[in-house]
């Protein structure tokens, strides 16, 4: 009997962590309408053994204005997905990346004004 895994959260010892192709999608979609809005300019995306990390800039040389990751060992308990300010304070935690990014409606809505 074999037993079917999602090949992004199983994977061989040693490997880096990354995002799926519609995580990408979801995060790079709502990165775009930032950059519209002239409120972000730049991105990184960074592959490590225990996360994958999704950094925000307004400028290239600064430090991020946030960072959106995934770790996937807290995938049970609090959720693989978070979203990070600059001062490293966990914004929002859960296992919806969905549902995490809503943390940007707020400032989304600014931008509308």
């Amino acid at each position: 009997m074999s037993i079917a895994l999602d090949q992004n959260w199983a994977r061989p010892k040693g490997e880096a962590v990354t995002f799926s192709r519609e995580e990408l999608s979801r995060i790079l979609g709502l990165y775009g309408q930032f950059v519209a809005a002239g409120e972000w300019r730049d991105y990184a995306i960074d592959h490590l053994k225990d996360a994958a990390v999704f950094s925000i800039f307004r400028r290239s040389a600064e430090t991020p204005l946030y960072r959106v990751e995934k770790r996937p060992a807290l995938k049970e308990r609090q959720g693989a997905y978070a979203v990070v300010s600059m001062t490293g304070v966990i914004l929002k935690r859960g296992h919806d990346l969905a549902q995490v990014l809503k943390v940007f409606d707020r400032q989304r809505l600014r931008l509308a004004d």
